[in-house]
């Protein structure tokens, strides 16, 4: 964890409320890993902004975060350009454990802005060797992103909301075409991994929880949840935001 300078290489909408930024710094780029993420300071805010990191090249010193902008955090947080740098902490939290040999198959499923975090997860899996399948969840049409980046992985199946794009309903209404795979790993709202844990009850997979946070550290006990077994609490920003998928209570 390091406390650091990033500088903004770029800022693109790449779908409706959708930022893609790139973020350049040596330091923290070189200890980032797949599931992790970064707190950033934005304006005059007292609390810092979890965002997932999305992609990293380590050759280029790049992270690449993506984000919703529905607040004024984010409202601001989209206002900075190219050539300004952000107050950044980061990596912070505990990855994802990536289970898997050579040519085993791998499910992501991810919904909405949970879908950033599993694109550096896919890449680094297929650099393994492993197969990859992605069911990406949207609310409608202008909200799909990172299709094609996807479907470069391996298999992509598009699930919107309204039926507007790819298949209508949830992402647990399609997994039944999937074939057989061997490990899942999601990350989504809340409701979206209730519903998916419960359908795939069993199988091994992992979680990856969207939560606000206050420092970020585990210092605050502001995102807690109480675990599986119910002797305990897990702290997202620390213990997380990567949970094996029947560890935490949602």
């Amino acid at each position: 964890m390091l406390k650091d300078k990033m500088k903004i290489v770029s800022t693109t909408y790449i779908a409706k409320d959708t930022i893609e930024m790139v973020l350049e710094n040596s330091n923290i780029t070189e200890f980032a890993v797949p599931g992790q993420f970064l707190h950033i300071h934005v304006g005059t805010h007292t609390l810092r902004r979890p965002i997932s990191i999305a992609d990293c090249n380590k050759q280029l010193n790049q992270i690449k975060i993506l984000f919703k902008v529905n607040g004024e955090g984010t409202n601001k947080l989209a206002s900075y350009q190219q050539g300004e740098y952000l107050d950044v902490i980061g990596p912070l939290g505990n990855g994802f454990t990536m289970d898997g040999e050579t040519n085993s198959t791998v499910l992501l499923i991810g919904g909405g802005i949970g879908v950033p975090p599993l694109y550096y997860l896919g890449k680094t899996l297929k650099e393994k060797g492993i197969n990859i399948v992605s069911v990406l969840g949207f609310q409608q049409k202008d909200h799909v992103f990172y299709e094609q980046q996807f479907q470069e992985l391996g298999e992509t199946l598009i699930v919107t909301d309204n039926g507007s794009y790819g298949y209508k309903g949830f992402v647990t209404d399609v997994l039944d075409q999937i074939n057989e795979f061997d490990c899942y790993y999601s990350c989504g709202p809340i409701p979206m991994l209730k519903a998916l844990t419960t359908k795939l009850k069993g199988k091994n997979g992992y979680i990856s929880l969207e939560e606000r946070m206050g420092c970020g550290v585990g210092a605050c006990f502001a995102c807690v949840l109480p675990t599986m077994d119910g002797t305990s609490y897990k702290k997202i920003c620390k213990d997380g935001p990567v949970f094996q998928a029947e560890e935490v209570t949602l």
